[in-house]
């Protein structure tokens, strides 16, 4: 999981990137960069969920 979520992080950061670069019109640009964001916190998630101690090991 930890490999996952590091990943959706390095493509949510590229999305984004490559939105900012590519897309001249700021409505299509603003909605990738809204996923692009999404997707990093989404992969922020999992690698925080992937660090924490086990239930049973507390």
């Amino acid at each position: 999981m930890k490999i996952a979520g590091f990943l959706l992080l390095v493509s949510g950061e590229a999305l984004v990137i490559a939105a900012l670069a590519l897309l001249a019109e700021t409505s299509p640009r603003a909605v990738f960069v809204i996923a692009g964001l999404a997707v990093q916190v989404l992969g922020l998630v999992l690698v925080a969920r992937a660090h924490m101690a086990p239930e049973g090991k507390r």
